[in-house]
């Protein structure tokens, strides 16, 4: 029989962190949240309240239920506060050895049945867990951005996960109201092995001047009935992520399809992220934001 999980805790504070903590709280969990800047805590705390407020706005919510979430959201920078967590889901950045970092740190406080999640986007689940003292407990879960609004969590075994981590996680993600895919553990998963690869094209597609990026994002909106162009989704993704996926993909299946652009590599090396950083295929500095080539 798989554990019942009540309370979880979040490593990471930026916009996965923060929307985990989201539906986590809404749920009826009680949500540690970690992050090593105080003021990124402080940031998803009041992130986390205006979206609640976005909801009750549209009745989805009540007044009630939001305080009673915010009030079960505690902080910290220390993963102490993780001692009686039941599941920690690990949300920072896209890099294997940074991740394997915070696993190290992690597993000493944890009591021993507690499970370690992983919201990696492509990373093998197998790699990660093998810098852990529990593999069996270990498993990918990966929440889709926005996560109080995407409806899918992709879960992902390790070769050592077990099946009543993988029974915990599928239950945990439908009390927080996700539809699951199973994936197996390949570079990418499903959504990233085949989005990414997408974004990675009409990035070189740019390049080539095959279109510019109004007539690029036009094209997939209206010819495939996409909600975003793959440029604007690019940039509300970040392209240090894309890249990190392109970097894993093409690492990992040693396929030169997976290449990242040129000119991907060249934003990310300007410092040109996307949404969080104000320029990206977009400039996000006026009020609509404008193409920057």
């Amino acid at each position: 029989m798989s554990a019942t999980i009540s309370r979880l805790g979040v490593i990471g504070a930026g916009q996965m962190g923060s929307g985990i903590a989201h539906v986590a709280a809404l749920a009826g969990l009680e949500v540690a949240m970690v992050d090593v800047n105080p003021a990124a805590l402080d940031k998803a705390v009041a992130s986390i309240a205006r979206n609640i407020d976005r909801q009750v706005a549209k009745g989805a919510v009540t007044a009630e239920a939001k305080e009673r979430a915010l009030a079960r959201i505690t902080t910290g920078t220390d993963h102490s506060v993780f001692a009686d967590a039941d599941m920690v889901i690990e949300a920072a950045t896209e890099n294997a050895e940074v991740k394997k970092g915070i696993f190290r740190a992690l597993c000493p406080v944890l009591k021993p049945t507690a499970i370690i999640a992983t919201n990696t986007s492509s990373i093998s689940i197998t790699g990660l867990a093998a810098a852990t003292d529990r593999p069996a407990r270990f498993i990918g879960m990966h929440f889709m951005n926005p996560v109080p609004v995407m409806r899918l969590v992709e879960v992902i075994r390790g070769i050592a996960t077990d099946d009543a981590t993988f029974e915990a996680t599928v239950a945990l993600a439908q009390r927080l109201g996700k539809t699951t895919a199973t994936a197996a553990d390949y570079p990418g998963f499903i959504v990233n092995r085949i989005l990414v690869p997408m974004i990675n094209e009409a990035v070189q597609a740019l390049q080539e001047g095959v279109g510019d990026v109004v007539s690029i994002d036009t094209a997939m909106k209206l010819g495939t009935n996409q909600p975003m162009g793959p440029l604007e989704l690019a940039d509300f993704i970040g392209l240090d992520t894309c890249l990190a996926i392109m970097r894993v993909l093409h690492e990992g299946f040693a396929d030169s399809k997976y290449r990242p652009a040129a000119l991907l590599v060249k934003y990310v090396e300007a410092g040109w992220l996307g949404r969080k950083t104000g320029r990206g295929f977009y400039d996000y500095s006026t009020t609509s934001p404008s193409p920057t080539r």
